[in-house]
């Protein structure tokens, strides 16, 4: 398997942090998982700019896309440092990465806005709920301005999203439209299918967990479950799409 290695730009930012001996593997783990999951979704924000300019969209939405990518990488590198801090290295292996989907079957257009929706309203906006109940448990200090760095960036990819998408989805045709709203339950099955895997029941709360990020995996897919269903399908809902049949629907379309 491939080598994500981001131990030397990380090393510098490593910050000052107490890791108690207990906790000190999961903390490498969990912040090494972190380490690939942000690194690798520059890619995703690469494929999404090409997506908007190949689509003929405004070249300043399509430069502030790619701009994300570099955020992401940083991102990469910031998780890193916590591996370092907690006594580990910022190097992992890592699987080959997929294909960006093409939606070959739609409209320029379309794919565009099947993206947007999975990548920034959905993904993204998820990110934005789990990282902020994390940083709001951890006391200040140096983590949690880390942390910070990265929940604002992520605020910033999430209300791309659902500006942008406000503003590609009236310019559909009504085919479009509707392919797009059933491309929503393949996106939000494999949403969740995705959290799932990365919030395990096994993470439970550990004393003194919450100032190092290790979070309880069942309060974390119930904050997944009441984003998705209070903010995600709401919002959809809002700009003119069937988001809660597609949610409701997700399980046979995966």
């Amino acid at each position: 398997m491939p080598t994500l290695d981001l131990h030397e730009a990380a090393l510098p930012l490593a910050p000052a942090l107490h890791v108690p001996r207990a906790l000190r593997a999961a903390t490498q783990a969990t912040w090494r998982g972190r380490m690939v999951n942000e690194h690798g979704s520059a890619v995703v924000f690469e494929g999404l700019a090409a997506q908007l300019e190949a689509a003929g969209w405004d070249a300043a939405d399509v430069g502030e896309c790619r701009s994300f990518a570099a955020e992401e990488r940083r991102h990469g590198v910031l998780c890193g440092a916590v591996v370092i801090a907690a006594g580990g290295r910022a190097v992992a292996e890592v699987p080959a990465p997929e294909a960006f989907p093409a939606h070959d079957d739609a409209s320029r257009l379309e794919a565009a806005a099947r993206s947007l929706a999975s990548i920034s309203c959905l993904a993204e906006t998820v990110a934005v709920a789990l990282i902020g109940a994390e940083r709001d448990a951890m006391p200040e200090g140096p983590l949690r301005e880390l942390l910070t760095t990265i929940w604002a960036d992520e605020v910033g990819h999430a209300r791309f999203g659902w500006r942008v998408l406000a503003r590609l989805v009236p310019a559909l045709t009504p085919p479009e439209r509707a392919r797009l709203e059933r491309y929503l339950a393949v996106a939000l099955a494999h949403l969740e299918r995705h959290e799932l895997a990365h919030l395990p029941l096994a993470a439970v709360r550990r004393p003194g967990g919450d100032a190092l990020g290790l979070c309880s995996g069942a309060e974390a897919r119930e904050l997944f479950y009441a984003t998705v269903e209070r903010a995600i399908v709401p919002g959809l809902e809002r700009l003119g799409l069937g988001a809660g049949a597609a949610w409701a629907g997700r399980a046979r379309a995966a």
